[in-house]
């Protein structure tokens, strides 16, 4: 006769639920991975805030604590580098050219990147596939190439020393990338929507400008910054065709204090920390639009 067991009763506490078993959690990482980890973190971040820091500190640092040998944090720190940049040069207007050059080849690459992209995503008209590797084969020239031909037609337009030069021949870098960026981001909404539209009597205009563009504000937000940082930090382009103090950009204004013989590194940190203000705030305007782009094409039921 086959013997019979029997299972243990499980032993119930007090208030009748059975107790909890803490199971081993699985993947859990130790001590030692942990510190190495965190470790290896902190150490990235040092690397990539490090050089930052040293700019903003030595903005703050009289010429000769910049250039000692001696490494400090601060030493004697002072505000002259800043007033000096600020009322002792033309970097005012400096800045001026670079707000007006760099906000116009946002706004107008957004319209042509944004128009192409439309049109290259949603209609089928001769040529297009020849414009899509025209816009494609333009990215792979270097900058160094196309300074001489693009200086030759702005010598004929008598546009040499003025902002337009610099302007368009932005453009010709943000718009091909931006639209083929904003065609690919096109093609990711439904044609559906403007098949909808148009049935409430939009035309192509109106979808594109009604339908289209408010599901497309990540894409635009990225886009509109790309080209916004192609004009405010180029610099071959302003060299090549600016040639008046009261017509450079920031870019390549801060070269004038760097000199062969006599670096003023404290005036040019200082300027470089001013510099990178316009361009954090159009970054955090960017950022919020596309957070808030990415929830804005929510269909409602």
């Amino acid at each position: 006769m086959a013997q019979m067991t029997t299972t243990p009763p499980i032993a119930v506490p007090a208030g009748g639920a059975p107790a909890r078993v803490n199971k081993p959690r699985r993947g859990r990482r130790s001590p030692g991975a942990s510190v190495a980890l965190h470790g290896t973190l902190i150490l990235a971040v040092l690397i990539a805030i490090g050089p930052i820091a040293w700019v903003v500190l030595s903005s703050f640092k009289p010429g000769y604590a910049v250039q000692s040998t001696e490494i400090t944090l601060i030493k004697d720190p002072t505000f002259a580098n800043y007033e000096y940049v600020l009322f002792e040069t033309n970097f005012p207007s400096w800045f001026l050219n670079s707000v007006i050059v760099a906000s116009l080849t946002m706004l107008i690459g957004i319209f042509f990147s944004a128009t192409t992209g439309y049109a290259l995503s949603r209609f089928n008209f001769p040529g297009r596939r020849s414009l899509m590797m025209v816009f494609l084969v333009t990215q792979m020239f270097p900058v160094s190439i196309l300074i001489v031909p693009i200086y030759a037609i702005m010598a004929k337009l008598g546009l040499i020393n003025t902002l337009p030069a610099l302007v368009i021949a932005y453009l010709t870098i943000a718009v091909p990338f931006c639209a083929w960026m904003l065609k690919g981001y096109f093609d990711s909404i439904p044609t559906s929507l403007d098949e909808a539209a148009s049935l409430d009597g939009c035309g192509p205009f109106r979808i594109f400008w009604r339908v289209i563009l408010p599901l497309a504000r990540p894409a635009i937000a990225v886009t509109g910054f790309y080209a916004f940082l192609t004009a405010w930090g180029e610099v071959a382009y302003a060299s090549a065709f600016i040639q008046t103090d009261d017509k450079y950009t920031l870019a390549y204004g801060l070269q004038q204090f760097v000199p062969q013989f006599n670096p003023q590194w404290e005036y040019l940190t200082a300027a470089a920390v001013l510099v990178t203000i316009p361009a954090g705030i159009v970054f955090l305007f960017a950022q919020k639009h596309l957070v808030s782009g990415l929830t804005a094409g929510g269909t409602k039921g």
